[in-house]
C-alpha cells in the first residue's frame, strides 16, 4: 500500500509538471500543392504529369505544445486532391484529370524547438465529399462532376512529414495509403471501369501557418517574472 502511494504521488507530479508546461493555441494554413501519383492500370504504368493547384486548401490546428522540444496537433483541413493523367489506354481520350475536394482529420507529433525549427509527422484521415473528371479528346473536353460519388473511395488514409520555420513557412511531403478510385465502382453500363487501376497520390506543399493567440498557458514556477515573447 505504501508503495502504491509513492507511486501515485511520482506520478501525478510527473503530470502536474507536464501539465504546467503545457501551451495551448490555434493556428491556421494555407498551402501550394504540387501533386503527382503512382498509376497502374492492370499491372502497366501509366505516365502522369505534375498538377499545381493553390485553391483551395485551407487547414485549422489546436497545437498542444507539450514541452519545449516537442508537441501534437489536430484539426480540420480542407484540400483539392487529384492527378493528371496523359498515357491513357482509350484511343478516344488523350488526358485524364480527375480530383476530389476532401474534409480531413489530421494526428501531428512536432519535435524540435517550437518557437524556431521543428519537424513533425503524422498521418491524416481525409474523407472526399465532391469529385471532378475531365477528359480531353483532341479539341473536345467533357467535364463530370458529383457529390458524395462512388467512383473513388470515400475515406483516403495518409501519412504525412515536413519541416517548419520560425516564420511559419513549412515544407510537407504526404503520400495516400490506398487506392483513389473504387474498382467496384459500376457505371450505368453494368461494367467496372477502374477494376484493375491502383492510384496512389502524393504531394510535396509549400504552406504557410499562421498562429493566433494562446488559448490556454500555465507558467511554471521557475518562469514567473519573466516575459516570454511569442
Amino acid at each position: 500500500m505504501k508503495k502504491m502511494l509513492i507511486l501515485f504521488v511520482l506520478v501525478a507530479g510527473y503530470v502536474g509538471s507536464v501539465s504546467a508546461q503545457t501551451d495551448i493555441y490555434l493556428s491556421g494554413e494555407w498551402e501550394f500543392l504540387f501533386q503527382g501519383a503512382s498509376i497502374e492500370d492492370h499491372g502497366n504504368k501509366m505516365n502522369n504529369n505534375m498538377r499545381f493547384t493553390a485553391f483551395y486548401h485551407s487547414a485549422s490546428y489546436i497545437n498542444f505544445d507539450l514541452w519545449e522540444w516537442g508537441g501534437v496537433a489536430t484539426g480540420l483541413g480542407i484540400r483539392n486532391i487529384g492527378y493528371i493523367q496523359d498515357d491513357v489506354p482509350d484511343p478516344d481520350i488523350d488526358k485524364i484529370k480527375r480530383r476530389s475536394y476532401t474534409l480531413g482529420v489530421p494526428l501531428i507529433f512536432k519535435f524540435g524547438k517550437m518557437d524556431g525549427v521543428f519537424l513533425f509527422a503524422g498521418g491524416e484521415y481525409e474523407w472526399a465529399f465532391h469529385y471532378k473528371e475531365k477528359t480531353f479528346h483532341g479539341d473536345v473536353k467533357s467535364v463530370y462532376k458529383d457529390w458524395f460519388t462512388n467512383r473513388t473511395k470515400h475515406f483516403l488514409p495518409s501519412v504525412v512529414a515536413g519541416v517548419q520555420l520560425p516564420t511559419g513557412t513549412a515544407l510537407k511531403m504526404k503520400y495516400y495509403l490506398s487506392n483513389y478510385l473504387n474498382e467496384d465502382y459500376i457505371d450505368g453500363n453494368g461494367q467496372r471501369p477502374y477494376q484493375g487501376m491502383d492510384v496512389r497520390m502524393f504531394y510535396v506543399s509549400l504552406s504557410f501557418v499562421f498562429r493566433n493567440d494562446v488559448l490556454f498557458r500555465k507558467i511554471t514556477p521557475h518562469q514567473q517574472g519573466v516575459v516570454v515573447r511569442r
